[in-house]
């Protein structure tokens, strides 16, 4: 590729277009109602519903609104989760499989309704969503899916041609979706929720939540939040009660942004099928002009080390399908798959009354986001939600599927197999640009040489439960594999469940 992935920043679009928040970091300690752990778009949609409700908030972000997952996502606002409906029909039945449904499309009219009542600028804009099969072996799932969604009074259709420049053997069409810029979104929120003795906190990290009878909110600066209810919406819970980490798996898929010409670009909203599969959508630009979206190249934390190329294919299907010769941007984003395909929204424990979570979005937080911000708002307020029963937090986890067997097992032997990476290596092996596992006075590092040459040096065991982080030379990131925490080359945190950075080690050149 000519203008490759590893020679220019990989920024997301969404923050990229977006002024940068300038909220103030927690210095002293204060009561509210309700303190949120995580301002994406869970944190932020809840903290409005509830401050809408009459109740005073605190949200408290670790790094700045809207710049973790949810400024990282495709922004797709639908209830067509790919392929979803008859998996769920046949794994938990039709009244739950409609639950599903039927929440989702409320959470589609919850963020059009505060759109046009709050006049949010955000380029929001109904859309069509397809889920399109290209070759036969899976054009029999996407009939399916077209019957069994139909069949739950989805606004669905089975269609054999699309707005797409290519092909498809057939497709689900689900009308009354929509698209939106989500930081600008989650921004204009923010600004609404912000005074009147609701707060929202930027670099402010929480370290850990205490009681019940109130909550105290522990921050990195010392200063505590007490409130009557906690609600942790950090991707995956930086509380390890639950075990959250173990009923779900950290995936990352990769997104390129690149400018295509209006009268060519496709309307609608698009998700292939397969291992191969393509996330496709356009979004307008401040200056006039169309980005089209494709994403894509999925897998596992931790299990790939051809990131860059990834970056690459994505590039290459832009060009092929849609002739586009450049891209204008590259970036990754990374949620929590549950084993059962749906999401983890209530009580942080069954002992919990007061502390509640929500998790395992598994690649839909958009719609998802909302569903549990409903829920979640129901929750604290006493009101009964017709969902919250389907997504109930401790429900009886899947531990004995084949998937998570699998999982548990590869976490089991990242955990032990990791520690021999690099146990013959030193830190003078290490190139510039490249990550490696080393051994530095008889203990396991990272390190990363920069392009200027300088060695940057950290532990390589993981703070969360202590797995080994793998290099990811297209983010520049240190890895962990088990339960998705990521760091930049000096340990710093850019996602949890880690709430405690990577510690520096002394480079060779320290210590002479």
């Amino acid at each position: 590729m000519s203008q490759s992935a590893s020679l220019k920043e990989h920024q997301s679009f969404w923050i990229a277009s977006t002024l940068q928040s300038s909220y103030p970091p927690i210095v002293e300690d204060l009561s509210v109602d309700v303190a949120i752990v995580g301002a994406g778009l869970a944190g932020i949609t809840t903290a409005m519903l509830l401050k809408q409700a009459g109740k005073t908030v605190a949200v408290l972000e670790a790094d700045r609104v809207a710049e973790g997952v949810s400024g990282h996502t495709t922004a797709k606002l639908t209830s067509l989760h790919q392929l979803k409906y008859a998996s769920l029909m046949n794994s938990l039945g039709r009244e739950q499989a409609s639950a599903y449904g039927a929440s989702n499309q409320a959470a589609i009219e919850q963020v059009a309704a505060l759109v046009r009542d709050e006049h949010i600028d955000c380029d929001f804009e109904p859309q069509d969503a397809y889920t399109f099969a290209t070759d036969a072996e899976m054009l029999e799932q996407v009939e399916a899916e077209a019957e069994a969604a139909f069949d739950l009074g989805l606004p669905a259709t089975y269609v054999t041609e699309t707005p797409l420049p290519f092909a498809v053997r057939g497709a689900v069409k689900f009308s009354h979706q929509a698209q939106f810029h989500p930081r600008k979104y989650i921004l204009c929120l923010a600004d609404k929720i912000h005074g009147d003795g609701s707060y929202v906190f930027e670099h402010s990290r929480v370290r850990n939540v205490d009681g019940e009878d109130p909550c105290r909110v522990q921050t990195e600066s010392g200063a505590t939040v007490t409130a009557t209810d906690v609600i942790v919406t950090t991707n995956l819970p930086i509380l390890d009660q639950g075990l959250y980490f173990a009923k779900t798996f950290p995936k990352r898929s990769y997104l390129i942004g690149a400018r295509i010409d209006p009268a060519i670009a496709p309307d609608g909203m698009f998700i292939g099928t397969g291992e191969t599969y393509r996330s496709i959508r356009t979004t307008p630009t401040d200056d006039g002009g169309t980005l089209l979206l494709i994403g894509g190249e999925g897998h596992k934390v931790g299990e790939a080390d051809d990131t860059e190329e990834r970056f690459e294919r994505l590039a290459a299907d832009a060009k092929s399908l849609f002739g586009i010769e450049s891209v204008d941007y590259y970036w990754s984003s990374q949620d929590f798959v549950s084993f059962d395909g749906l999401p983890y929204i209530g009580p942080l424990t069954p002992l919990n009354q007061h502390t509640f979570v929500a998790t395992g979005f598994s690649l839909w937080g958009m719609s998802n986001s909302n569903v549990a911000a409903m829920i979640l708002a129901d929750r604290v307020l006493g009101r009964d939600n017709p969902w919250a029963k389907l997504y109930e937090s401790t429900r009886p986890t899947p531990f004995v599927s084949q998937a998570s067997i699998k999982n548990n097992l590869d976490v089991g032997t990242r955990w032990f197999g990791d520690r021999f990476k690099g146990l013959f290596d030193s830190p003078e092996k290490v190139k510039p640009g490249e990550g490696r596992l080393v051994t530095a006075g008889g203990k396991k590092v990272a390190a990363h040489r920069d392009e200027h040459g300088k060695l940057h040096q950290v532990s390589a065991v993981c703070p969360h439960l202590g797995c080994i982080v793998d290099w990811n030379a297209a983010e520049r990131s240190w890895d962990c594999p088990c339960h998705g925490s990521r760091f930049d080359p000096d340990g710093k945190i850019l996602h949890g469940p880690a709430v405690n950075c990577l510690e520096a080690k002394p480079t060779p050149a320290a210590t002479r």
